[in-house]
């Protein structure tokens, strides 16, 4: 069954004042008590319609969609579950249910609401449409996993998986380093197709497309160093290689034609080829490490699993165990001075005078 007190809905916002409200009253109307706003520093009367519609609202020591989000997890969140959501009214509460029923079930630790499954018409432009293939393709290609929107806000997950994430961008590339995280450290994940719509007329959206993309993407070409190093330096491999071979092309053909040489050129040309071979060794060897690192991981946490909690009655760990320990010398000393001390009094007796007389105050 599942429990709403144990769910804080987290809405970052900023300059959201036509629509925070609305979300909020929704959230709460789902049976949703506990609404947190995280504030950007908004001039617009955002934070007070928040509170007025029953949220709680902190003002976040930063800047960014994702440094609110992970200072609002972080240091606001009481609970052990997190439904995200933006504050603009294109997520659907009725949604919460189906986002959060796999957390409950234990099938996954973080749930990713696919805006493709209902797209409403003019929920998203035709540009923003062709990036986030792209980005998606790129997500599958450098990570092969398929979480269907990786630049969905609307998110369901567990703090404790949220807490082993590395996460260091500000703005809107939050979302992806969420996924690349989780598919880096084996997250369990679960995508839910969800309702899009599109904003409401006189709200402003706070993505700007061109920035906010090459934000993203390098993003993505970021983490693939660690996540995919055989991706991330084989790209720049072919890239400088192909380059150098174009360049040792253009040489060639106006020698064999023109007759005419290109010493610097043909150098240069040389020069990324042989580059270009070297990121290809590199990617191959950066891959190398990464994989054996990950099978020590896989190894470490196996055995993790396989040995069991200390028993402190049967292994003799633990504080119990030590304050066992301690007790048992204890008695054990306890033991050792009462027998010494009888013993003491034993021989005194058999080396006593026959006719000593007996001490008054012995009864």
């Amino acid at each position: 069954m599942m429990d709403r007190d144990a769910v804080c809905v987290l809405l970052p916002a900023y300059q959201e004042s036509e629509t925070v409200g609305e979300v909020v009253e929704g959230f709460r109307d789902a049976g949703f008590e506990n609404v947190l706003v995280v504030d950007g520093g908004s001039s617009d009367g955002t934070r007070e319609i928040a509170r007025e519609a029953g949220a709680r609202v902190v003002v976040q020591s930063g800047s960014g969609k994702g440094q609110a989000i992970r200072e609002g997890v972080r240091e606001h969140v009481d609970t052990p579950y997190v439904l995200l959501a933006d504050a603009d009214c294109t997520y659907r509460p009725e949604d919460a249910d189906a986002m959060l029923e796999p957390l409950f079930a234990g099938r996954a630790e973080h749930v990713i609401g696919d805006r493709y499954g209902e797209m409403h018409e003019d929920a998203m432009t035709r540009f923003n449409d062709v990036g986030n293939s792209i980005f998606n393709w790129l997500f599958r290609v450098i990570h092969g996993e398929d979480y269907g929107d990786i630049l969905s806000g609307y998110r369901a997950f567990t703090v404790a998986s949220f807490r082993r994430l590395r996460l260091l961008a500000d703005g809107f590339g939050i979302e992806t380093e969420m996924c690349v995280e989780c598919a880096r450290r084996g997250i369990a994940v679960e995508v839910v197709p969800i309702t899009y719509l599109p904003r409401p007329d006189g709200s402003s959206t706070n993505l700007h497309p061109v920035k906010d993309g090459w934000i993203i993407l390098a993003a993505l070409y970021r983490k693939a160093k660690t996540a995919n190093p055989l991706f991330y330096f084989g790209s720049l491999g072919v890239a400088v290689g192909l380059l150098g071979v174009a360049v040792e092309a253009f040489v060639a053909y106006d020698w064999f034609v023109n007759r005419i040489s290109h010493e610097v050129l043909a150098f240069a040309g040389g020069t990324a080829i042989i580059l270009g071979i070297q990121f290809l060794i590199f990617a191959a060897l950066s891959d190398l490490v990464v994989t054996l690192h990950g099978e020590m991981l896989d190894r470490v946490e196996a055995l993790e699993e396989r040995v069991p909690e200390a028993d402190p009655e049967r292994t003799g760990t633990g504080v119990g165990a030590t304050t066992r320990e301690t007790a048992v010398e204890g008695t054990a000393a306890a033991d050792d001075t009462a027998t010494a001390g009888d013993a003491a009094e034993e021989l005194g007796r058999e080396h006593a005078p026959a006719d000593a007389e007996p001490d008054p105050g012995d009864d």
